[in-house]
């Protein structure tokens, strides 16, 4: 993902680091909305430890990305991952 990524505090409230976050990002494994929300993505992706972290943001504009939440990946997005709704572009 090529964007100008924007951070609210809350992204680190978990203690994952902005230098994590951004290495997600640029490898994610998963990308979607989320459901029953307007302009909230998930997205899956290893930080510098090969932790696998779930991100979520929201789109500024054009491919500007505000990040309002990182942490390690909870179980309930493990699925994701394990292909049944996975990134078919990667």
């Amino acid at each position: 993902m090529s964007a100008h990524i924007t951070f609210n505090p809350a992204a680190f409230k978990h203690g994952v680091t902005e230098a994590d976050i951004r290495r997600a990002i640029d490898i994610y494994i998963y990308e979607d909305p989320l459901e029953d929300y307007e302009n909230k993505y998930l997205l899956l992706g290893y930080d510098t430890k090969g932790t696998l972290l779930e991100i979520m943001y929201n789109i500024i504009e054009g491919d500007n990305i505000n990040v309002f939440h990182a942490m390690p990946c909870r179980r309930a997005f493990y699925n994701l991952v394990r292909g049944e709704h996975g990134n078919d572009d990667r």
